[in-house]
């Protein structure tokens, strides 16, 4: 896998009246939908500062990606699932009167041979306009939303965004922006990878890579090993293959001042295990710092439980719960390559880098850097 617009004469014409479009206001509300390879996720969310604040919400594993391994198609009844998801989305969406929104889909879409039929299909059934991004999209929106997790001492930065089937890598030199204008520094890679910050200190990105491998693709490259342990060694070697090409792993870096922060459920179920939290908390694990030995502990824990024992777990829920060794794969081979020993977690991800991505283009957060 590769990581790919005579009558009338002598009258005066009569002008032509544009109708003007309606400012936003300091109360509209937004909407940002991330359909990725294993689940539609949406927030509805109102501009509130330089943040926001989420009104509404929605979240439901739809596999929309089962089987694309094999066929290279979404199968019937994945995107018979996702349809009928989608069309709660609609349903707060009316319900609320959103009208501005961004719905976008990532890897099982990229990939399949069918999306296309798929994208009429959610139009014609629920009303809605789905658009698949490309790969350095997903990652710069991930990036901008762990913006307020970068620590003003981090002079490296990599965010990982470990998704259902991608892993998105951005390494970020932060070194000539001064400390405290980091996290904004983050914040205006907004419009793009490359881009002239003009009078702001830049922050620069080395190199980024979108991995073709999740918890869901990951997961179906190895389902046929029965042995557990055997099959996470594998998924964890595989994937490191495929880190390969990225700069970063390829030379010695500085292990001060470099900074890891993960987006993913794979990184808040780990966090919501170290603490042993029986419900989840966002306000306890956004943004929580983990060494390598605690996550290494989890992930551990996690497989002398077995497949049977993760089933019964409720810190991993019944919807992580055939995903998390193969995420744990992933984010256990990024720790061992890279070089710091902590982990600064965010709960956060693509929907809310598309609601600052809409507010920040619409002008209605306060001190945005922009």
């Amino acid at each position: 896998m590769a990581p790919k617009r005579p009558n009338g004469a002598g009258a005066f014409p009569k002008p032509v009246e544009h109708p003007v479009p309606k400012p936003p206001t300091s109360d509209a509300l937004y909407a940002a939908l991330d359909l990725g390879t294993n689940s539609c996720r949406m927030l509805i969310a109102q501009p509130k500062g330089s943040q926001f604040h989420v009104v509404d919400s929605f979240s439901k594993s739809v596999q929309l990606g089962q089987g694309l391994e094999q066929t290279g198609k979404l199968s019937r009844a994945s995107m018979a699932r996702t349809i009928n998801a989608m069309r709660v989305c609609r349903q707060k969406l009316h319900r609320h009167k959103v009208d501005r929104m961004r719905l976008v889909a990532t890897e099982a879409c990229r990939r399949a041979r069918n999306a296309q039929h798929f994208i009429a299909s959610v139009k014609r059934e629920t009303g809605l306009t789905l658009e698949i991004i490309q790969p350095e999209e997903e990652a710069r929106l991930a990036v901008i939303s762990c913006a307020p997790l970068v620590s003003t001492k981090s002079d490296q930065l990599l965010v990982v965004d470990i998704g259902g089937g991608s892993t998105e890598l951005v390494w970020i030199d932060l070194t000539n922006v001064p400390p405290r204008e980091r996290p904004r520094a983050i914040m205006r890679l907004h419009s793009g990878f490359r881009q002239d910050p003009g009078p702001f200190a830049a922050a620069k990105v080395v190199d980024w890579i979108s991995v073709p491998l999740g918890v869901a693709t990951l997961r179906d490259q190895f389902a046929d090993v029965e042995d557990d342990s055997a099959r996470f060694a594998l998924m964890s070697w595989f994937f490191e293959e495929n880190l390969e090409k990225f700069a970063p792993s390829a030379s010695e870096q500085e292990r001060e001042g470099f900074q890891i922060v993960g987006t993913s459920g794979t990184v808040t179920t780990v966090a919501a295990s170290h603490l042993g939290l029986r419900r989840y908390d966002r306000t306890k694990v956004d943004g929580l710092r983990m060494t390598s030995d605690q996550i290494d502990t989890v992930i551990q824990g996690y497989l002398k439980l077995g497949e049977a024992g993760r089933r019964a777990d409720p810190r991993i829920g019944k919807d992580r719960q055939a995903l998390i060794m193969s995420g744990a794969a992933i984010l256990q081979t990024l720790m061992r390559l890279w070089p710091t020993d902590r982990l600064s977690v965010a709960d956060r991800g693509l929907r809310e880098g598309l609601l600052y991505q809409q507010m920040s283009a619409d002008g209605v957060l306060e001190d945005a850097p922009y």
